[in-house]
């Protein structure tokens, strides 16, 4: 994985649907664009439906290791595969590693994510400590701002 994406994002894994809906909502309320976030869950019809009503379409659908059939939303995916598909070839925890995130963090999310967890991403460096506030008050576990990307 040589390149790196310049974006910078802020993630945290909620429990479940119902509390990602409501740590989305909030996201909005303080001015968060829907074009800033994304959301990345196991596939099932709830995520899915998730998906839907956030990015107003059909959800991506990848196979990762150790995760299998995922649902997937915004411009996480696109910086996690790179021009290689790191994403589906690696996981997800090799693959958080383009966009600042050490190894362990990485598979933090993915184990979260893998017990029905719903990983939500917001892209973007000015307000990164406002999207970690807010995935922290809604209940955004390990919430966390990714904090190499190219910048060394």
């Amino acid at each position: 994985m040589p390149d790196i994406d310049a974006s910078r994002f802020t993630m945290g894994v909620f429990q479940d649907v119902a509390w990602a809906e409501r740590g989305l909502e909030a996201l909005k309320e303080r001015g968060f664009p829907s074009g800033a976030l994304s959301i990345i869950a196991k596939d099932t019809p709830e995520t899915c439906a998730l998906v839907e009503r956030v990015f107003v379409g059909a959800p991506a659908r990848l196979v990762l290791p150790r995760l299998g059939p995922i649902v997937a939303g915004g411009s996480l995916v696109e910086a996690l595969n790179g021009s290689a598909g790191d994403l589906a070839r690696f996981g997800l925890a090799a693959a958080l590693k383009r966009v600042g995130f050490q190894m362990h963090d990485g598979q933090v999310f993915e184990t979260l994510t893998s017990r029905g967890g719903v990983l939500v991403a917001v892209e973007g460096e000015p307000r990164a400590a406002d999207a970690l506030a807010v995935l922290h008050s809604f209940g955004g576990a390990n919430a966390a701002i990714g904090a190499w990307t190219g910048r060394v």
